[in-house]
């Protein structure tokens, strides 16, 4: 959403400032025009209040599961839609969705489409949510597709809460390890290294090379920070393009073990998206290209992009899905299935919930097996640098001149 100034006049003539916001200059205006409004000036506002505002629409994942699934449950109960928005803005806690709401059921109230209403906020009711909100209000079962959109943005976050748990613990004990290792490098080890200086013998070789290392750092510490910073910098802009993006989802899919985890949380997420969509009335072709930009996978978005055209042409959506390594055989022959019982939505559904329950065992094996491993890591690291300062006075006998 953006904001704008704006100079009008009211049905009386008198001259009306102030602020609105909207998707853009054209949503502004007609706004204005719904209020009676002659609109004699609009400027967007710019600087740092603008980039304020934008940033309100950023919204938790949790707020949004709570909301859908309360608002499919008034829905469902009976209660108008702008009733039901009234409640549920005057109820949530969240500073940032609370105005969002309050624009969206403004909107409504102004005779647009709450799907419209809603698109209008992109930023926190995705592609996804407006286009399955819009084949509600078309085919009369907004709560019925309320709903189904609530189980399908709950099962979504379980399924990152589970990856994220699993990642998040070996993330800490690394940032550990290194955190205990540069401490020891920086601190400790020039302690050591003003103590040998005294025997006056040249030292092992691992000891040298830990000392020269600690010079180095200590020498050239904001330098080598910034050479990393800039390394991770020039990662995060590559991976914003689109041959860095695609180059980072296919090196992702290769790694050992995590690839095969990643393959298979793009594949579910890929199946129950479409299964969402399919069940809730949005044509094939406008559910592949929603399916293939949430994919969350470039490999995947290609993939879903050609299915799209292969169906164009007149092949059915097994067929198209077949032509794509990415789509495992399984995958295909219950999509096929799906086709010859008019139940493709059903059999998504069912390969959703393989690939999640695949997840989740792979997750815990990884849970049980990562556990020793970074122990074994963190051994590693910090003995190494143990070893290596305490060498000398193993070899004490032979260093020591008298």
């Amino acid at each position: 959403m953006l904001t704008f100034h704006y100079q009008a006049r009211d049905p009386s003539g008198k001259p009306v400032r102030g602020k609105i916001e909207a998707v853009d200059q054209q949503g502004a205006a007609a706004l204005l025009v719904n209020r009676n409004l002659l609109v004699t000036s609009l400027n967007p506002l710019a600087g740092r209040k603008a980039r304020a505002k934008r940033r309100q629409g950023r919204v938790k994942p949790q707020d949004l599961v709570v909301f859908t699934r309360q608002l499919a449950t008034m829905m469902d109960a009976g209660l108008p839609l702008v009733q039901s928005m009234n409640a549920l803005e005057e109820q949530t806690d969240s500073k940032t969705f609370k105005p969002v709401l309050g624009q969206v059921t403004e909107r409504v109230e102004q005779g647009d489409a709450f799907s419209q209403a809603l698109a209008g906020h992109p930023k926190v009711f995705t592609k996804l949510y407006v286009s399955m909100v819009e084949a509600g209000e078309t085919g009369g079962l907004l709560a019925e597709i309320l709903d189904r959109l609530a189980t399908y943005l709950e099962a979504t976050a379980r399924l990152k809460k589970k990856v994220k748990s699993a990642m998040s613990y070996p993330t800490i004990v690394c940032v550990i390890a290194l955190s205990i290792a540069l401490f020891l490098t920086i601190k400790v080890i020039p302690i050591f290294a003003d103590i040998y200086k005294d025997f006056g013998a040249n030292l092992p070789g691992p000891t040298q090379v830990l000392i020269r290392i600690s010079e180095i750092l200590r020498a050239y510490f904001l330098l080598v920070a910034g050479a990393i910073a800039f390394m991770v910098f020039s990662v995060v802009k590559l991976k914003r393009t689109k041959c860095g993006a695609e180059l980072w989802d296919r090196t992702k899919l290769r790694l050992p073990v995590f690839g095969k985890l990643i393959h298979k949380v793009a594949l579910s997420r890929f199946a129950r998206t479409f299964a969402a969509l399919l069940r809730s009335g949005v044509p094939i072709l406008e559910t592949l290209r929603i399916v293939g930009q949430s994919a969350g996978n470039m490999l995947v978005e290609h993939a879903v992009e050609e299915t799209a055209a292969s169906i164009e042409r007149g092949d059915n959506l097994a067929l198209a899905l077949g032509q794509h390594k990415i789509f495992p055989p399984m995958l295909v022959h219950m999509v096929s299935a799906g086709e010859q019982t008019g139940k493709v939505d059903v059999m998504l559904e069912k390969i959703s919930d393989f690939y999640d329950e695949e997840i989740e065992a792979t997750l815990s094996a990884l849970t049980s097996l990562i556990e020793p491993l970074l122990i074994v890591f963190l051994g590693v690291v910090v003995g190494s640098i143990v070893v290596c300062m305490f060498l000398p006075i193993f070899r004490l006998n032979q260093i020591v001149q008298f």
